[in-house]
């Protein structure tokens, strides 16, 4: 069954908002429209709920009934336990708290393998505790294609590593890494694996269950959703780590990351992500009873299919020019939608430029200038960065492709 775009896009508020029209948005990947179920819940907790949360009385129960619906359904589609998933006000806060914890538990000689595929949030945290005596080893890409090999890992570890961080796609090379192998090959060396999912998230949320992953992020604002951090950290990891929240907290494991306490509004709303995979679910047909992990999964491979379809035909179009630098595979099968254009000119003109044909998009580095860097791109003169997800339509890409025969 193929995705439906007008039920889709009838979910999002944005499509009908008239100051948005004549406009294609592709820059997804810094942050997706916001579907109407997370709209509602946010405002409804807003307007009847605003008011301390676990407390007796109707609204305060209500409201703390709303932040624990979101947190088990999201835990339930990710295949983790509920208590293992938590939120804080961004993914590089929870990196960077998580870095904390990891400092207190290592020792000197320790190391860290960090890759210069990553997006900074979750390389600029780990590659800090350099500072405090730790040995930071770096897992290079292949400077041609940007491909990070599993192979090229294995050299890396020995029985001083304890984590092994690196991306589920990169937000420039938007290759799709393999999850599952490259957590195998730290386990087995006795490191444990932090996975950034950031720019993979949008596209269809992961089976964290099935991959192994010892930690997982991702974030809400480009998933549908308010600005929130996600994390699953398995418990036996996270009961490990030293509490980083209140002494009171330290009980709790979601809780234990979370230093400033929750943000009561937005994390209620998360569970409009939740429902918004439902009304997918159900609209193309989906078996009443199935668990929330198998409507996740359903939902995943609808994304995924119709993303594809759309992806390839972009790709041939700018793979055909001698002019650019298409940066990561040039088959959709294996990529995430986001297409980074190294160009002879910035890519923040080429944006620019787009902008005056209705083309929202951006350029610049979006923090992977190591990345760039390592792939011989001038971080300072960056990319143009083409990106969609599951709502973009047929008609879109067409007059993407038109606007660049223009531009470039």
């Amino acid at each position: 069954m193929e995705l439906n775009s007008a039920f889709v896009r009838d979910q999002f508020p944005a499509f009908a908002e008239p100051s948005l029209q004549g406009q294609a948005f592709f820059e997804n990947a810094g942050g997706s429209f916001t579907c109407r179920q997370v709209i509602d819940r946010l405002t409804r907790f807003y307007t009847q709920r605003k008011v301390q949360p676990y407390a007796p009385y109707e609204a305060s129960r209500l409201a703390g009934e709303e932040m624990d619906e979101a947190r088990r359904r999201l835990a339930a589609m990710l295949g983790v336990k509920t208590h293992e998933l938590s939120f804080g006000p961004s993914t590089t806060q929870n990196t960077y708290v998580l870095a904390q914890a990891f400092a207190q538990k290592m020792r000197p000689g320790d190391a860290i393998v960090v890759t210069n595929q990553d997006h900074e949030a979750n390389t600029g945290p780990w590659r800090r505790l350099a500072d405090r005596g730790f040995e930071v080893r770096e897992w290079k890409i292949d400077p041609d294609s940007g491909h990070l090999d599993p192979e090229d890992l294995k050299p890396l570890l020995d029985d001083k590593v304890r984590l092994v961080c690196f991306p589920h796609c990169s937000n420039v090379v938007a290759e799709i890494n393999p999850v599952t192998e490259i957590v195998k090959i730290a386990h087995d060396a006795g490191a444990y694996a932090c996975v950034d999912g950031v720019s993979y998230a949008p596209h269809g949320f992961a089976d964290v269950g099935a991959m192994g992953a010892d930690v997982y992020l991702f974030s809400a604002y480009k998933t549908y959703g308010p600005h929130q951090g996600i994390m699953a950290i398995r418990e036996g990891l996270g009961a490990w780590l030293p509490n980083q929240g209140h002494v009171f907290n330290g009980d709790t494991l979601y809780k234990r990351f979370t230093p400033a306490g929750p943000d009561h509004a937005q994390v209620a709303a998360c569970a409009g992500m939740a429902d918004y995979v439902d009304a997918l679910y159900r609209h193309h047909g989906g078996e009443a009873d199935a668990d929330d992990r198998t409507r996740a999964a359903k939902v995943h491979d609808l994304m995924r299919d119709h993303e594809i379809k759309l992806l390839q035909p972009l790709l041939d179009a700018v793979s055909e020019r001698n002019s650019l630098r298409l940066l990561g595979p040039s088959r959709a099968e294996g990529r995430a939608p986001t297409v980074a254009l190294a160009l002879n000119s910035g890519g923040e003109e080429a944006a620019a430029r787009l902008a005056e044909h209705g083309i929202m998009t951006g350029g610049g580095d979006f923090y992977a200038g190591r990345a760039l860097q390592a792939m011989g791109v001038d971080p300072a003169q960056g990319v143009l960065r083409l990106s969609f997800t599951h709502y973009t339509t047929k008609d879109e890409i067409d007059s993407l492709i038109n606007a660049l025969d223009r531009v470039l």
